[in-house]
């Protein structure tokens, strides 16, 4: 029974140096924190965007008749009054002849009247009808003569050529989609902003003028060109509560195309934001947190808001002050109510090394 009693208080002895020896060790690590800090900052704000060229049109055919002849090819630039297509032109050439022959034969008519009349063999409301026959074929003529131009079409601007939708020798109707034209020199961006944002881009626009931005293309890389707000439509989505923007961008390398999407990035600038590193937060269901550490060292959980999202950085709304001190690392190390050893590291360090070893 002594033995026994002996080994338990040797055990108990052990167990308690295990103990100290894990506590000291804990004491002596230091664990990094940091404050957050207050800054006039710009960020970029992000809207999903659809890319339009300024002229897009559908070329379609305004005669009947068999696809002839094709110009051009898909994808080539085109030059403006180039000829693209041509519908079979004999039909109306041949009614163009037979309207050019009428109306010499109303003008040869009209003169002979005129001439009698002029000796009184024949009334003025005679001559006055025949001028009037040798205007009606004059017209026919001009008639003609436009449906035999429409059998050609022609670029009405300079721009690419999109895939055909017909073949050459295809039997085509009046009105039947041939193909599109883009002119890409310049582009239409549309995308949707919230109520708020717009009423935001209303006041800052009256302050400072036309609002320039940029385009993130689907490559994630930046167009590069600046783009500038031009129109706003009339009325606001009621489902959706937005409004639609539209952006202007040159093109003069040709990059865009009609039909791409891609994000506006566009600037808004925040004045005495709270910043804090994204690795200090910590989530809970759906709320945010941090630990804050007074000047004994014992950490506190607190819940905060989060605004705004930057590259390794949170704007934060409310549950902090500028003068907490929040720990940046061991968050899982520790709890509530646990006594720590800190190292302090000034937040403007902490984001440059955590912005070198994203480049790394």
């Amino acid at each position: 029974m002594k033995n026994l009693i002996i080994l338990s208080t040797v055990l108990l002895f052990m167990m308690a140096s295990c103990k100290h020896s894990e506590h000291v060790k804990q004491e002596d690590s230091e664990l990094l924190v940091s404050s957050p800090i207050v800054v006039d900052t710009s960020i970029n704000k992000e809207y999903v965007c659809q890319i339009r060229a300024s002229n897009h049109i559908e070329l379609r055919s305004l005669e009947r008749g068999y696809l002839q002849k094709i110009f051009v090819d898909e994808g080539q630039n085109i030059k403006k009054g180039q000829p693209m297509f041509q519908i079979m032109p004999l039909i109306y050439q041949a009614e163009m002849e037979k309207s050019k022959a009428e109306v010499n034969y109303a003008e040869i008519e009209y003169q002979n009247t005129k001439i009698l009349s002029d000796k009184n063999v024949v009334s003025e409301q005679e001559l006055a009808l025949s001028k009037a026959k040798l205007e009606r074929e004059k017209a026919d003529l001009k008639l003609s003569s436009t449906h035999l131009n429409l059998t050609t079409i022609t670029a009405p601007f300079s721009g690419i050529m999109d895939k055909f939708h017909v073949r050459l020798g295809s039997l085509v109707e009046e009105g039947e989609l041939l193909s599109t034209l883009s002119d890409n020199s310049k582009l239409w961006v549309y995308f949707n902003v919230p109520e708020a944002e717009y009423l935001d881009y209303v006041a800052r626009i009256k302050k400072e003028g036309p609002q320039k931005v940029r385009l993130m293309m689907a490559n994630n890389e930046i167009f590069n060109q600046i783009g500038t707000f031009e129109t706003i439509e009339a009325d606001f989505n009621n489902e959706t509560g937005n409004i639609a923007f539209r952006a202007t961008f040159p093109n003069p390398q040709g990059i865009l195309r009609h039909g791409e999407t891609g994000t506006i990035l566009m600037p808004s600038h925040l004045k005495n934001a709270l910043l804090i590193p994204q690795a200090a937060t910590f989530d809970i269901l759906d709320k945010k947190f941090v630990f804050v550490v007074d000047d004994k060292g014992i950490v506190t959980a607190k819940q905060i808001t989060v605004g705004i999202e930057m590259p390794h950085v949170y704007t934060v709304t409310s549950g902090l002050t500028a003068s907490d001190i929040i720990l940046v690392d061991g968050l899982r190390k520790v709890k509530s109510g646990d006594q720590i050893k800190t190292k302090f590291k000034p937040f403007r360090e902490l984001i440059e090394e955590l912005q070198n070893l994203q480049a790394e």
